[in-house]
């Protein structure tokens, strides 16, 4: 019979290691999940419109780009600038900073010249008009 000297804490650590070396190689030197600078973003549409709602917290407006080209293709880039911490030190920082650039493609068409943007309490709100072929038409079924 063979037999094994089977050590639970050698095997706890082993596993304890190859899950710090998964999250250093997921995240940053620390072990830390990485920052995004990546606004998240939810997009939805009623009939006549499409809306990106992007959140932008501690964003400039001035340091923001919004551009709808092609009809259907939209590209939302930025920075968000990392504030000046003199005399201080770090313990720990979680928020993203730095450039971003997203660009998606719509669902449907939208008439890029009546775009409108407004920005409340960090979140940038994107109304889009739908183009017209791309507006949902009843069609009336008649009788024979």
């Amino acid at each position: 019979m063979l037999s094994t000297n089977w050590q639970p804490m050698a095997e706890m650590n082993r596993l304890r290691n190859e899950m710090d070396r998964l999250f250093v190689q997921l995240g940053n030197e620390n072990g830390y999940p990485r920052r995004s600078t990546f606004p998240q973003l939810n997009v939805w549409e009623d009939d006549d419109n499409l809306f990106v709602e992007a959140e932008l917290p501690g964003f400039e407006l001035d340091d923001l780009e919004i551009y709808v080209t092609g009809g259907n293709q939209l590209s939302i880039s930025g920075q968000r600038k990392q504030p000046g911490q003199e005399g201080g030190v770090w313990h720990r920082q979680e928020r993203g900073f730095g450039k971003f650039r997203r660009a998606l493609e719509l669902p449907s068409d939208v008439n890029s010249e009546s775009v409108s943007a407004k920005c409340s309490n960090g979140i940038l709100t994107l109304e889009m008009p739908k183009a017209e072929a791309a507006k949902p038409r009843r069609i009336k079924v008649k009788a024979s």
